[in-house]
């Protein structure tokens, strides 16, 4: 009788291959750079959140503005309860206490206003977390996304 090899299967291999792979991805992905992601996260939050405004504003036919500080920001006009846990008549705090927000567009504006017209004028803010900075916007029928910058 001739000895049976004792090693592994190609199939058995490509598996094993396949796991460390699929591990070495899931770690990378949990290792992205916070910081990195903190300002992306911002956006994407206050574009909800301007949107929400914007929605309750045409509702209730109240003006509604937005306005920043060094803490945070809040919405002026909301007219929900200001206990409420989700409601937006409450004072913000940015989620990185480095974010910083200026409006761009309309020029000289200290904040936005975002109703009660279903078309608003054209704005823009730039936030910044230390040398990184994004651009939110709309063009007043669009809902607010984050815009490439203009060339300085």
């Amino acid at each position: 009788m001739k000895p049976r090899s004792r090693g592994f299967t190609l199939l058995e291999l490509l598996i094993v291959v396949s796991i460390v792979a699929l591990a070495t991805a899931g770690v990378s992905l949990s290792l992205r750079d916070t910081n990195a992601t903190a300002l992306d996260d911002e956006a994407v939050r206050l574009a909800a959140m301007f949107e929400s405004a914007r929605a309750q504003s045409r509702t209730s036919g109240v003006p509604v503005r937005w306005r920043s500080n060094a803490q945070g920001f809040e919405f002026q006009g909301i007219t929900t309860s200001a206990d409420a846990r989700d409601s937006l008549a409450r004072p913000r705090t940015w989620l990185n206490e480095q974010t910083r927000a200026r409006v761009i567009q309309p020029p000289g504006a200290s904040g936005l206003l975002l109703g009660p017209e279903p078309l608003i004028a054209a704005q823009q803010i730039e936030l910044a977390q230390g040398d990184r900075r994004l651009v939110l916007g709309t063009d007043g029928l669009a809902p607010f996304a984050v815009v490439p910058a203009a060339a300085p």
